[in-house]
């Protein structure tokens, strides 16, 4: 009497590592989020004051190297009328040279309204906007990251579910 043995292979494949770093683009400051390994929750790291550009970009290199980054997520400042306006230049212009500085692909998320969601986050938490620039401009990058890994979440469901159908 044999006895098969029968293996089951499991379908599941391994969830890639994310790291994202989302960039909220300011005259005197940027604002930077991460995401965790999985790419579900994005959460503000820290606040760069602006001083010249080449220190801006070694500060954001340290975070790149320690968070392994693959990717920047740039908030771009669309006019309410959808237009790139004279601030949205302003980004794309840094965001070329800082991709081009450390090598990395960059995507945009429509960042309208970001600021002003942050502030209200700070206000429920019985926190002062005005004296929390810094910490508006950190809450408003997670808002910028967390867009954009949630429209890659869906739009990988949307592509696996095309697949199996």
């Amino acid at each position: 009497m044999h006895s098969r043995r029968i293996s089951v292979i499991s379908q599941e494949q391994p969830k890639p590592f994310i790291s994202a770093l989302g960039l909220d683009y300011g005259r005197k400051r940027i604002g930077v989020a991460g995401c965790d390994r999985t790419g579900l929750i994005a959460t503000g790291i820290t606040t760069i004051e602006r001083t010249s550009f080449e220190q801006d970009v070694e500060q954001i290199r340290q975070i790149v190297y320690e968070r392994e980054v693959q990717v920047l997520v740039m908030g771009l400042p669309y006019s309410m009328d959808g237009s790139l306006g004279f601030q949205a230049r302003q980004v794309q212009k840094f965001t070329t040279r800082l991709a081009k500085a450390l090598n990395l692909p960059v995507e945009y998320m429509d960042e309208r309204l970001t600021s002003f969601q942050a502030e209200q986050l700070l206000i429920a938490e019985n926190s002062s906007p005005s004296r929390h620039k810094g910490l508006i401009d950190r809450k408003a990058a997670a808002l910028i990251l967390q867009q954009w890994l949630d429209v890659k979440r869906a739009n990988s469901r949307s592509s696996v579910a095309a697949i199996e159908y």
